[in-house]
């Protein structure tokens, strides 16, 4: 058995170059003997939990889907909006949203003086494969490349 306090997590603060996404978070899991983006099957935990704070303004990532991963959201504190593709929805304190895999989703703190704070549990495999629908880019993990893909015919340069 381990126990942290979510005070003592190092805390890990990503900025875009252009500053539109930015966002700190904690990484409960590796303080409690995680392994990043390692399940069951590498002496890692099931899933990875985050306490992550959003500036006021600010998203987290750019829109994604993952192909393999579920995402499960719980608000604490502060105002902000749920985008996915074609739909916008407020989120405040209390609020519990759950994203599938396939299902776009990108979370933006509204503007103002109070940063969005939630906690964002998500289960691990062994591999993902993150699209980003307005760009057409797609992310290969456990690899961590970010890829443009072209269709190509399935026996070429097999033969």
């Amino acid at each position: 058995m381990e126990k942290v306090n979510v005070h003592s997590v190092p805390v890990e603060h990503r900025r875009s170059p252009g500053g539109r996404f930015e966002l700190r978070r904690q990484n409960v899991s590796l303080a409690l003997g995680g392994i990043k983006d390692t399940g069951p099957w590498g002496g890692g935990h099931p899933f990875d939990v985050e306490l992550v704070t959003l500036p006021p303004g600010k998203a987290n990532f750019p829109l994604h889907s993952h192909a393999a991963q579920t995402e499960y959201y719980l608000v604490i504190s502060g105002r902000g909006r749920l985008v996915g593709e074609g739909i916008e929805t407020a989120i405040g304190p209390g609020d519990h949203v759950i994203c599938h895999p396939g299902e776009a989703h990108q979370i933006i703190a509204d503007e103002g003086a109070e940063a969005l704070v939630y906690y964002v549990l998500a289960d691990y495999h062994r591999a993902d494969v993150i699209t980003y629908p307005r760009s057409g880019r797609k992310m290969l993990k456990p690899d961590y490349r970010v890829v443009q893909v072209a269709d190509a015919d399935y026996y070429e340069g097999e033969e």
